[in-house]
């Protein structure tokens, strides 16, 4: 995975506890989520609900997420696709995500649901296998609180490194959800540059391209899977697309999303 890659989707993740060492806590940013948001209640949470949008909208509370300093962002915005508004992400060079801070129990509400699209490619333009031949082109990241005293050493300096290198700093863990082309669907990949980062494919191959696909997946059950713990909190969800492995510009397109109470 790309340097600029790895550092969105370890970025959306929280760690800490009231209890840590103060040198452990500044390692990590979701102390702030956790004393400030009180848990999200409702059976079914609506995270993003793009679609009562109108083209243009301002995407609050959903922000901006820069990576490395500098980096030319990726642009979203709210657009009507196929007669829904959703938010259109075209990454150019670089590469950033959006993101926005909540608080969820997956314990409660462990059922994430979503739609995302990509779009086919212009013509003339590279396929998809060639600009996404071993990067996700469409990824749906989740941010979760934990303890960093139950990091190891080496995970412990990567935040350390982290803090002083990037614009945020390292997270506890991350889960994200991955729309790749070359890899089956349900394969858990980890990070080449940090433990504390998983992903799942979740669809494959350019064959659905031009197609609203709706996702649904039960977070703790991949987090169990991905990472052998329990999961914490939910503190941060984060979408993100980049420019293509080919240096090529790519787009993709997210509707709503919401995570719900098991059946």
């Amino acid at each position: 995975m790309r340097s600029s890659t790895w550092l969105l989707v370890v970025l959306l993740a929280g760690c800490a506890t009231p209890s840590v060492r103060d040198e452990d806590r500044s390692l990590v940013w979701s102390d702030d989520v956790i004393r400030v948001l009180e848990r999200e209640q409702a059976d079914v949470i609506e995270v993003a609900r793009f679609s009562q949008l109108r083209p243009g909208d301002d995407l609050q509370p959903w922000e901006p997420w820069l990576m490395v300093r500098g980096n030319e962002l990726t642009r979203y915005r709210a657009a009507e696709v196929d007669g829904v508004v959703a938010v259109e992400a075209e990454g150019v060079a670089g590469g950033s995500g959006m993101w926005r801070k909540i608080r969820v129990d997956p314990q409660h509400n462990p059922i994430m649901e979503w739609r995302w699209r990509l779009p086919p490619p212009a013509a003339g333009s590279p396929p998809l296998t060639v600009t996404a031949r071993a990067s996700p082109i469409a990824r749906l990241s989740l941010a979760f609180h934990g303890d960093p005293q139950r990091l190891d050493f080496e995970d412990r300096v990567k935040l350390r490194m982290a803090r002083a290198l990037t614009v945020n700093g390292l997270p506890y863990a991350s889960l994200l959800y991955v729309w790749m082309m070359n890899v089956p669907v349900d394969t858990v990949i980890h990070s080449p540059h940090t433990d504390r980062v998983r992903m799942i494919v979740v669809e494959s191959g350019p064959e659905r391209a031009g197609q609203w696909i709706t996702i649904r997946r039960n977070v703790v059950e991949d987090y169990r899977r991905a990472f052998e713990e329990e999961p914490g909190d939910i503190v941060g969800v984060g979408l993100m697309t980049d420019y293509g492995d080919d240096g090529s510009p790519r787009r993709a397109v997210y509707g709503d999303i919401t995570l719900r109470s098991a059946p």
